[in-house]
């Protein structure tokens, strides 16, 4: 094959069509496709006759097409991936957590600063005043929740849990942190209070 021209190689004739010697390329390239001397004699003979059809184009002698001016044209590059945006939580997590508004995070927040203040700063007799703030809080959890989603018994089994949770991890970190800081002047009653406030501003914030 080294010894012919480069029409010869291809197995075409000087007056072929692009198509047909396009056509030829192909068929050899995968006729011979484990043989890399082979395609490269035959890569070889397609250039050979593109530069002969471009100096043809050029004395006048032939119109050659787009795809045979810029070779590159003819490679199809490969379709773009669409990347979808992969899940950053569990399909489960993400039935029960919500994605709230901001007016959604500070109105509750607003209400449990307030408590909380409240839990801190009464008279340390007041007991009542406590249980008060609870009521209260409560009562601002199960509005906001049942505001989200309408439904009042989710709300309410939510927020008791909230509560029930809050005062007995309250009271337990309570009895430990408390005496390791001496600068915080907090009953076991306020610091478990507060604690619940928290928890409850986070349930009725985001969750749904």
């Amino acid at each position: 094959m080294s010894d012919q021209n480069p029409y010869e190689k291809l197995g075409v004739s000087e007056d072929a069509s692009f198509d047909e010697i396009q056509d030829a390329r192909n068929r050899l390239l995968e006729q011979y496709s484990g043989d890399s001397k082979n395609v490269e004699l035959i890569e070889a003979a397609y250039d050979a006759i593109l530069m002969d059809r471009l100096r043809m184009r050029q004395e006048g002698k032939i119109k050659v097409p787009e795809r045979i001016r810029f070779p590159e044209l003819r490679v199809p590059f490969p379709p773009k991936e669409v990347s979808t945006p992969r899940e950053q939580s569990p399909a489960w997590l993400q039935r029960i957590i919500d994605q709230p508004t901001a007016a959604e995070i500070l109105l509750p927040g607003a209400w449990y600063s307030g408590l909380s203040a409240i839990g801190i700063f009464y008279p340390a007799s007041g007991d009542q005043i406590l249980q008060l703030a609870l009521v209260v809080g409560v009562g601002v959890s199960v509005y906001f929740l049942n505001r989200k989603e309408g439904r009042f018994g989710r709300a309410v089994l939510l927020t008791l849990i909230g509560l029930i949770v809050g005062l007995i991890v309250g009271g337990l970190l309570a009895n430990w942190l408390l005496p390791q800081f001496s600068l915080l002047k907090l009953t076991t009653d306020q610091f478990s209070t507060v604690f619940t406030f928290i928890l409850l501003w986070l349930i009725s914030s985001f969750l749904r």
